[in-house]
């Protein structure tokens, strides 16, 4: 995978990040969702990088980057904390102004980062999620029988991570298979990947702290925004797996609208892992919205 990018480790504010850069043009940054790591855009990144500076990056916590401990108030895994390390990686790479592309956590991660640092970001889409603040205040049975992870993983510790290190890659296999593709969506060497770093130390601490953080202190400060009466200035594209929960069980461009300026989207023949089951249809509504 991703034989045209290369590989470098940069300092972060916390930490080492993996990264990836690759092709030429307008720059592009690719975060990726849990349990995964940047493996995620193996589909679309080459053909991306025919048209821009692709760049993707472990998220803290997750794939090769940095694990860090967690904290009482879980700032070290806020996603305003996480957005830092995506500014200082395409800081690193002398861009400062880019377009975002980003699924599931990594889509939380690109919602702060734009909301904080509205200059730096020129476009964003985000893949297969609704706002944070909108989907803890609306949870229904069926979002919590079918994100039980969102529930488990902000119990406190050391249960969760407990029971995660006691067979990490069942963990993964157990996340990602029960939803609508199964296991099948996955090329065996992006799965082999998610696999191997599930299992390097510290990582079901990363990932708890990851989620505890989206359910006390980025609820905070996503509610001070909405208080504030703050919306994401930049053109946002939303897409959505019509098989997944999310789209299921909320109104994803209603929702967004509430929280930003310029919204538009739409559903998918997919589920929730949009770049693994549906990459052509990505490729195609991703080289529609972002410009070169």
């Amino acid at each position: 995978m991703f034989e045209s990018f290369k590989t470098c480790d940069i300092d972060g504010p916390a930490g080492s990040l993996r990264t990836l850069r690759g092709g030429s043009g307008a720059p592009l940054l690719l975060l990726h969702g849990h349990p995964q790591t940047h493996a995620m855009w193996h589909l679309v990144a080459e053909e991306l990088s025919k048209k821009f500076t692709v760049v993707m990056m472990d998220l803290r916590g997750y794939g090769d980057s940095a694990r860090l401990p967690g904290d009482a108030a879980h700032k070290t895994y806020s996603k305003r904390a996480m957005a830092l390390d995506a500014v200082a990686v395409m800081r690193h790479y002398g861009f400062e102004r880019f377009q975002v592309l980003a699924h599931d956590r990594g889509a939380r991660v690109a919602h702060r980062l734009a909301a904080d640092h509205p200059a730096l970001i020129s476009r964003l889409m985000l893949l297969d999620v609704a706002p944070t603040l909108a989907m803890y205040g609306n949870t229904s049975d069926a979002f919590a029988r079918a994100y039980w992870h969102w529930f488990f993983l902000i119990q406190p510790p050391p249960l969760p991570e407990a029971l995660i290190e006691s067979d990490p890659v069942r963990y993964v296999r157990s996340v990602m298979g029960k939803r609508h593709a199964g296991l099948a969506a996955f090329a065996p060497a992006a799965l082999a990947e998610y696999e191997r770093c599930v299992q390097i130390p510290g990582t079901a601490t990363s990932i708890c702290e990851d989620y505890r953080a989206s359910a006390t202190l980025d609820l905070a400060h996503d509610q001070a925004d909405v208080t504030a009466g703050l919306r994401l200035a930049q053109p946002l594209r939303v897409l959505w797996g019509a098989h997944g929960t999310v789209g299921q069980c909320f109104d994803v461009l209603d929702l967004w609208r509430e929280r930003a300026a310029d919204v538009s989207g739409l559903s998918l023949p997919c589920g929730h892992y949009i770049a693994e089951e549906a990459p052509a249809l990505l490729l195609a509504e991703a080289l529609e919205f972002f410009k070169p």
